[in-house]
């Protein structure tokens, strides 16, 4: 199926999963075909005037008819009267993929080999041997197709020199614990090249219908919440802590299963090495200069309040550089596991009054190799309980309702229901993590590193909010000065 560069780059521009559509193209081809059944799988690299070169998954095919879909994100080349299909339009290539994971069918030769591995999640009884295929239309950087209303695909369209982290996750969580608050793993689709990487291609788990994710529906929580506020009156429902509660078990349990001391290397948990501490207060420093320059930059944009929290973190520099010198040159006797890497509310979603996990994918803005890092369980906790104040925040200073009231007013009662859900979610993961346990050595190491995590995190959300939402410099700065409080308690 021959195909110009040209030809090739102007169907990708009009991909919504093409990532390079605002860089300089310099050259794009397609580097390995491989075929299908009646269909072709093109791996494509696109070149770039500056940067990384990338690599795109594109499933092709011939057909003498056009797809029941838009030409435009169907079509890619039309050759006396046969049309050149993304074939993931076809009927034909989702019933052929859904058959090899089925069937486990992998082909191929020893240079370079197709492996489709099926899962737990896929052996339950309902699972037919023929089923109806469909392609989702989402708006996203990879592709989703559905199996019979119970199995959701995720073809991954950018593809990396590594297996995919999130594949890994939920593949270890469904057929190696009993933690079942995920979509269950039910096979994937893996190239695998001689003295190569594998390359993940996809991934099959069990469809969830839910509603709303967590942010959304803490944010209806919070209504009762807001209208009190401007009439000094201090409202939490007593079921908003039921669900605070029952996540922190959630998370709890959600750790226990990835501790595991009897699986691979790429499970097992490890100590806190030497080079892992390098890697933290390496990730550490970088971030402080970066937040620390774009704070002096956009110091006199901000409001009088959030010039007080600027100054007050611009003031802790040597207490916050000595507290995590302190920390990480020190031996730790804690623990690290693979964890979420991504854990915020957005990631949760509310199922049948329980909660289901989602995106195992890691930090986005983190490389494949460093999603893989192993951390402490704690990196995740601080995630969530970042991400309640960012909802509280969210909520309250983004209302009509509050507007005309005092930022400090503001502050005060934000303050006061963060700290009560906060405690009431690691409450419940404590409950459910138990006590004693191999992945923390004492409360002192856990209360410290806790800070670490925390700092980590507002530092990072600083950086985006200085440079897209101005107004919210304020809720990590507040995250920050909370956390140079409790520190100067600890090493004051």
């Amino acid at each position: 199926m021959p195909i110009s560069s040209n030809q090739l780059l102007d169907f990708l521009k009009k991909c919504r999963w093409f990532a390079g559509k605002a860089r300089q193209v310099v050259i794009s081809s397609v580097i390995q075909e491989i075929p299908f059944g009646d269909a072709s799988i093109w791996i494509v690299e696109v070149g770039y005037e500056e940067g990384d070169t990338e690599r795109y998954q594109l499933p092709v095919m011939m057909v003498s008819e056009m797809p029941g879909f838009s030409t435009e994100q169907t079509l890619i080349q039309e050759t006396d009267g046969q049309f050149l299909v993304d074939a993931i339009y076809t009927d034909s290539f989702r019933r052929n993929l859904y058959a090899h994971i089925y069937n486990s069918e992998s082909y191929g030769e020893e240079s370079t080999r197709m492996s489709f591995v099926r899962g737990k999640g896929l052996d339950a009884e309902d699972a037919p041997e023929h089923i109806s295929t469909r392609v989702l239309p989402v708006d996203s950087s990879n592709s989703a197709l559905v199996f019979g209303g119970k199995y959701f695909f995720k073809l991954y369209r950018k593809l990396f020199q590594l297996p995919n982290p999130e594949v890994e996750m939920i593949e270890f969580l469904t057929e190696h614990s009993d933690f079942r608050q995920m979509p269950a793993f039910c096979g994937s689709m893996t190239l695998k090249s001689l003295g190569e990487p594998d390359i993940t291609l996809g991934m099959m788990q069990r469809m969830v219908e839910a509603q709303k994710d967590n942010w959304d529906r803490t944010g209806d929580y919070l209504n009762d919440f807001l209208y009190a506020v401007p009439n000094r009156v201090f409202s939490i429902q007593e079921d908003v802590f039921e669900r605070v509660g029952l996540l922190g078990r959630r998370t709890g349990e959600m750790h226990r299963a990835l501790y595991n001391p009897d699986s691979d290397a790429a499970f097992s948990p490890e100590p806190f090495t030497e080079e892992y501490r390098k890697f933290l207060r390496g990730r550490l420093d970088h971030l402080l200069e970066s937040r620390y320059n774009l704070l002096i930059d956009k110091y006199l944009t901000l409001d009088e309040a959030t010039q007080r929290l600027a100054w007050r973190f611009m003031e802790a520099k040597e207490l916050i550089d000595e507290f995590a010198e302190e920390l990480l040159s020190r031996e730790i006797h804690s623990q690290r596991i693979r964890i979420h890497g991504d854990y915020h509310l957005g990631q949760v979603l509310n199922v049948h009054n329980d909660f289901i996990v989602i995106d195992f994918e890691g930090e986005p803005e983190a490389s494949i190799a460093d999603r893989k890092v192993k951390h402490s369980p704690l990196k995740d906790v601080a995630g969530m309980v970042r991400s309640y104040h960012y909802a509280v925040s969210a909520k309250v200073f983004s209302s009509d309702e509050t507007r005309y009231l005092d930022t400090e007013k503001l502050l005060k009662a934000t303050e006061r229901w963060y700290k009560l859900i906060r405690d009431t979610y690691l409450e419940g993961y404590n409950e459910a993590i138990g006590w004693p346990h191999p992945l923390f050595k004492d409360q002192h190491e856990i209360n410290s590193l806790m800070l670490y995590y925390l700092l980590e995190k507002a530092v990072y959300e600083l950086g985006y909010e200085l440079s897209y939402r101005p107004d919210w410099v304020k809720i990590p700065l507040k995250g920050i000065v909370d956390v140079v409080r409790e520190v100067e308690k600890l090493y004051g």
